[in-house]
């Protein structure tokens, strides 16, 4: 097959970018140590060498501004202490530009490989961040950062994030602690040395439980159904598409669709399809902001396969919830190195049996009697109080306790 001289595939393109960061930090090591060795003579001898005079105390990095209600909290509680912390950002129009904080510094530092860059040569005592990867990819351990952690932006099982998601951080911040089992037995399996494990609740929830009160309730409505799935090749939309939603909007009802936002990235086609064919339903929107409490709040019900959306919607509005069972390929994710029965094992699949009313495909030409007949009931109800509690414990109180875990750090430092 002929290739263009200049064509560098995707594998490659890593893995020079990844020689070229080695050899920057090289530089950058060698550079520093020639101008503190400098000082040093010609000041004659009496200057002190410390990193501390170039390194940050507290650092944030948001992938995204999808990630800003995980960080509000946090930020909002330096700000309240006064105490200042860098928050770096790929995104240009990331929501903190809009706030007028004292103590939080933001900084845009691009995107991807140019942000990575940047992130690869930073000196700082803790350093947090949603990303998973880390020294996987591009993303790299900087030699001048002395913890990084994690912070956990769902209350799923921690082991559905790609291949070593979480291996290489030396602290993980859980939403509940049933998470901690799993990362325990990766970590044995993979020989690593024991991560740092600490339940803080989740913050995006803290800020949305807020908000979603505040929303006001839609007077003379139609009855309405969010049909919201995971992405792939195992997720609702991928695998039944129109033999579901062509049921849906003959019952008459409002059907919003909520793709999730990877699926505008990895299945447009997918998308585009769905879209036109239903693009004269009046009864069927798609929903593509950011937050999803506004459609969240708008439903009666819920459809859903494996997306970790569900507990959003049964934690913030305790409604049930219609599943369809995918069979979720979990050979991506670390997951899959749980052992033979990981899908049944996983917290989120059990629960989800227990909160949820399981939609089999044969029945979606009824669907509209399913949906009419999944009533409530306390069984279900107590159901999903249970699963709320192990899975989002501090409520409230995430922002406080994140804040305490950096400081505590760089205090033992």
């Amino acid at each position: 097959m002929f290739l263009h001289p200049l064509y560098i595939d995707p594998g490659t393109g890593s893995a020079l970018f990844s020689i070229l960061i080695g050899a920057a930090a090289t530089l950058y090591f060698l550079s520093r140590a020639v101008i503190i060795k400098a000082k040093v003579v010609f000041s004659g001898g009496r200057t002190a060498v410390s990193a501390s005079s170039v390194t940050y105390p507290y650092v944030v990095y948001c992938e995204g501004k999808q990630y800003w209600n995980v960080f509000k909290p946090i930020l909002d509680e330096f700000e309240r202490r006064h105490i200042e912390v860098m928050y770096f950002t790929s995104a240009e129009d990331d929501p903190v530009f809009a706030v007028e904080y004292q103590y939080v510094k933001a900084e845009f530092i691009g995107e991807g490989n140019k942000a990575f860059a940047r992130l690869n040569l930073l000196a700082a005592d803790v350093v947090l961040m949603t990303t998973p990867g880390l020294q996987v990819y591009q993303l790299k351990r900087s030699k001048m950062v002395k913890h990084y952690a994690h912070v956990l932006h769902m209350t799923s099982d921690a082991t559905t994030y790609r291949l070593f998601g979480l291996d290489y951080f030396d602290s993980v911040l859980l939403s509940g602690d049933y998470q901690a089992k799993d990362i325990r037995t990766l970590e044995q399996q993979r020989t690593l040395p024991a991560k740092e494990l600490v339940t803080v609740g989740c913050p995006y929830l803290d800020v949305y439980a807020e908000r979603i009160t505040h929303i006001p309730q839609e007077e003379q409505r139609l009855f309405t159904v969010l049909v919201s799935p995971s992405w792939g090749a195992s997720a609702l939309l991928s695998r039944c598409g129109e033999k579901l939603l062509d049921p849906l909007v003959k019952t008459g009802w409002r059907i919003i669709v909520r793709p999730h936002p990877q699926s505008k990235k990895s299945e447009a086609a997918m998308l585009d399809a769905l879209t036109a064919k239903y693009k004269d339903s009046a009864n069927l929107e798609w929903d593509y902001e950011r937050e999803n409490i506004f459609s969240l709040k708008k439903a009666d019900i819920m459809i859903s396969d494996f997306s970790g959306i569900i507990f959003d919607y049964v934690f913030l509005c305790d409604k049930p919830v219609i599943y369809v069972k995918q069979g979720m390929d979990l050979r991506p994710y670390d997951a899959d190195d749980l052992g033979e029965h990981a899908v049944e094992e996983l917290w989120q699949f059990r629960t989800l049996e227990n909160i949820g009313i399981e939609l089999k495909e044969e029945f979606f030409p009824t669907i509209r009697d399913v949906i009419k007949n999944a009533a409530d009931s306390a069984e279900l109800k107590a159901a999903r109080q249970k699963a709320k509690d192990e899975a989002w414990q501090y409520r409230g109180e995430a922002g406080k306790r994140i804040a305490d875990f950096m400081m505590e750090h760089v205090e033992r430092a």
